[in-house]
């Protein structure tokens, strides 16, 4: 069941518009970023201070079934907003990977496990590894798995 409550869109017109475009043709379109091939999932977490919907297309980094979210931000110095959000409401994540959203619950990874999924994330989207170097902050990997 996806969050229920007020969404809330991105600031960012572009944001908003690829959300809407990928709800509303269930994945098959506005599943990349612009102008670029590889492929995207949306997620919906709670907002840490106001409590709405968010949504966020990231790049699509599945393993298992397990999806990462990378905190990257291009490399900014500082953590997406979605970030805060995921550490005040972890067990309030929606994923969208295709037509049929589901209910996730965030952690955070560290170690071998972020080593091994900052490789997949990596592999997926070689921009993250720039990203990391263009930043002196340590980019946060979390991964949402299925509610049971």
């Amino acid at each position: 069941m996806p969050l229920s409550g007020e969404y809330e869109p991105s600031p960012e017109t572009w944001v908003r518009d690829q959300v809407e475009l990928y709800e509303r043709t269930g994945g098959r379109e506005g599943n990349t970023l612009p102008n670029r091939s590889e492929s995207v999932v949306l997620f919906s977490t709670r907002g840490a201070r106001s409590g709405k919907v968010r949504k966020n297309p990231l790049m699509r980094v599945e393993h298992d079934g397990a999806y990462a979210m990378v905190a990257s931000q291009g490399g900014a110095p500082q953590h997406p907003t979605w970030y805060h959000n995921l550490k005040a409401h972890h067990d309030q994540v929606t994923v969208q990977d295709g037509p049929e959203p589901w209910d996730g619950t965030a952690r955070e990874v560290t170690g071998a496990e972020k080593a091994e999924w900052w490789e997949r994330a990596v592999a997926a989207y070689p921009d993250y590894a720039d990203y990391q170097r263009k930043t002196d902050r340590e980019i946060p990997v979390f991964i949402v798995e299925r509610k049971n």
